[in-house]
């Protein structure tokens, strides 16, 4: 459990690390193309709940 810890401490630090060089438009590129990750994500499939059931 404690490795797991400093293992996320040590990569949330490297990510905070790695983004004070970038400007603010790199850093509004990759808020976007987060953001179009988690929608994708979430997107339907057509076998969630919004597709019809067999009975």
């Amino acid at each position: 459990m404690l490795l797991r810890l400093v293992y996320l401490g040590m990569t949330k630090a490297f990510a905070v690390l790695r983004l004070l060089p970038m400007s603010d438009r790199d850093k509004d590129v990759e808020i976007r193309a987060l953001r179009h990750q988690i929608h994708g994500a979430g997107a339907p499939t057509g076998q969630g709940e919004g597709a019809p059931r067999r009975e």
